[in-house]
Formats: structure tokens, C-alpha cells, sequence
């Protein structure tokens, strides 16, 4: 008989990987993308939200009756809003208009408490970064609520190991390179180092933002790129991590985001968008007997209005 959840949270993890079959590079290399739209909140999030919680319980940070706080970008928070609404936890939340309000809505539904930081004309930048990270801090302070901290916790990072080893199950063994954008840098660090448990030799590529490129040297700057990019190094970023740093500007990634939707049926959000671009720059590299692996980091539901304005201009253009 099938084990069957008790949960919803069972149902994290164990998501498909699936090959593109239109957008892809013009030397035959083949493309992967891990399906992370599958979790419970259509978000890789999930499993990060799910091990924080855990390893805090374990230890004692947080307690029965305990509460959680965080700052988040959205998916972060909807995937903590999912855990803390299962177990029972109060949840506050500090986020940004600059985010998408499906993402906010969200959270909202799942029980959060949302402490809305002004943003710079909903552009995303240091400043807000830091200013959420502190109202969040003192918010902990005063409730005397578990901090996840996402930026600096790597209890987060056990989370990918076990995702980095489906992907070497499901691609037995054959992975030639990875790529994944970079937010807290926790996705890209666990993934890479699980991978390389198995197979030193794979190359290891991190996105971010063309705007902001802080981690390969350039200025910080505000991009429109939900999840990733927070405008300066963060504190889990490792350099050795990754072979290769590539920028891919909003614009960019918003097209290919539209192009997954309509050539491939795979409606994702502006990360995994930027996630195919640096893949297929990537598999041009390796050439064409190469398997890169990219993530669809989540779906493009929690962007409904932010797409559906992009629809509006540029019928109106």
C-alpha cells in the first residue's frame, strides 16, 4: 500500500525533471528543468520554509507556542506562511509593495501577519533589502519570535542537498553543468555542493540580475526580477561556489519567461526566465554532447498582474 501524506507539507519536494523541447541551443546540448512549480505554493521555497522550521524545533529556537518572523521578497514568505499555518505558529511577515501582490495575497490567505516597507516606484534595490531586514529584526525583538533570516540561516542549506540529489538520480548520474539565479545564494550554494558530492567536474553557473551585478563586480541597482538580486554580496554567497557568474537583464528574462509559456507550455516566473537564458548560454559552451540543469524556481501564477500588464502594452504598442 502507498504511503499516503498526512500533510500538505509531505508533499514537499520530489518534483520532475523535465527536458525543454523548443528552446533550446543551436549545438543539440540537452536542457533540464527541474519543475519546482510542483511543491504545495508552486515554489522551491517551500522546501527551504519547511527546513528552517524544522531545525529550530529540533533544537529549540522555536518552541510550542512560539511565533515567526521574516523579511521576503514573497515566495519565501508564502512558503513560511504554508509551514507556520500547518503547525500552528503566528507569522509575521515584512515585505514591500515592490513585490508581486499576488505573492502578498497569499500570504495573507495562509494567516500571515504583512508589514508593508515602501519601495523606490516598486523598483528593487539595497535600500529595501536592508530596510526590511531591520524592521524585521527589531519586530523579532519586541515579540520575541524565532527569526528564520533567511540571508544567514543555512539550515536551509540541507534542504538542497536533498535537491541536488534527486537531480542526480533523476539524470543518472549524466550532468555536465548547473544554473540557478541567486537571492539568498542558499539554492545555488546546497545545490552545488550536493552535485558536487557526486561529481566534482560539473560546472556550477550563478545568475543575477544585469542591473544589479554586484557579484561579478559591477554597481548595485534596481531590476525588476522577483527573488533574486538583492543588491549587494550576500552573506551565504561563496565565490568558489560557482565557475561562472552570468547577468541577464529584466527584459530579458521577462521574454523568455513569455517564450517558456508559449513554446513549451511552461508558465513560470522572471527567475526561472533568467535561469533559461544562462542555461543556453551555458550549453553553448559545453557543447552538444552536454546536460545542463536549470531550475523553474516557480510558477507564473503568483505574476498574473505584472504579465498581464506586460500583455496590455504591448497590445496598446
Amino acid at each position: 500500500m502507498i504511503d499516503q501524506p498526512r500533510t500538505i507539507l509531505d508533499r514537499i519536494g520530489n518534483s520532475s525533471l523535465l527536458p525543454l523541447r523548443h528552446i533550446v541551443p543551436a549545438n543539440g546540448a540537452r536542457i533540464l528543468l527541474k519543475l519546482e512549480n510542483e511543491n504545495p505554493t508552486g515554489s522551491m521555497k517551500d522546501r527551504m520554509a519547511l527546513a528552517m522550521i524544522e531545525a529550530a524545533e529540533a533544537d529549540g529556537r522555536l518552541k510550542p507556542g512560539g511565533s515567526v518572523v521574516e523579511y521576503t521578497g514573497g515566495s519565501t514568505g508564502v512558503s513560511l506562511s504554508l509551514v507556520c499555518a500547518v503547525k500552528g505558529y503566528p507569522l509575521d511577515i515584512v515585505t514591500s509593495d515592490a513585490f508581486s501582490h499576488e505573492k502578498l495575497d497569499h500570504m495573507r490567505l495562509l494567516g500571515a501577519t504583512l508589514h508593508i516597507v515602501k519601495s523606490d516606484s516598486g523598483r528593487m534595490t539595497e535600500k529595501l533589502t536592508k530596510d526590511m531586514i531591520e524592521q524585521a529584526r527589531i519586530i523579532a525583538e519586541a515579540k520575541g519570535s524565532f527569526w528564520t533570516d533567511q540571508m544567514k540561516n543555512r539550515d536551509q542549506l540541507a534542504a538542497y542537498h536533498r535537491m541536488a540529489d534527486e537531480i542526480w538520480s533523476q539524470t543518472q548520474g549524466r550532468i555536465d553543468g548547473f544554473v540557478q539565479s541567486v537571492g539568498t545564494a542558499a539554492s545555488l550554494r546546497g545545490i552545488a555542493e550536493g552535485l558536487r558530492h557526486h561529481l566534482d567536474t560539473i560546472k556550477i553557473v550563478a545568475v543575477e540580475p544585469a542591473e544589479s551585478a554586484v557579484l561579478s563586480g559591477g554597481p548595485s541597482g534596481a531590476h525588476r526580477i522577483d527573488g533574486i538580486g538583492a543588491g549587494y554580496v550576500v552573506p551565504l554567497w561563496q565565490e568558489s561556489v560557482a565557475n561562472g557568474i552570468e547577468r541577464v537583464s529584466t527584459e530579458d528574462a521577462m521574454t523568455m519567461a513569455f517564450r517558456l509559456a508559449r513554446e513549451e507550455g511552461l508558465f513560470a516566473g522572471t527567475s526561472t526566465g533568467a535561469n533559461v537564458v544562462a542555461a543556453l548560454r551555458l550549453a553553448e559552451r559545453l557543447g552538444p554532447d552536454a546536460t545542463i540543469v536549470t531550475v523553474m524556481c516557480d510558477t507564473g501564477m503568483k505574476y498574473l498582474k505584472t504579465f498581464g500588464a506586460r500583455l496590455e502594452a504591448n497590445a496598446h504598442s
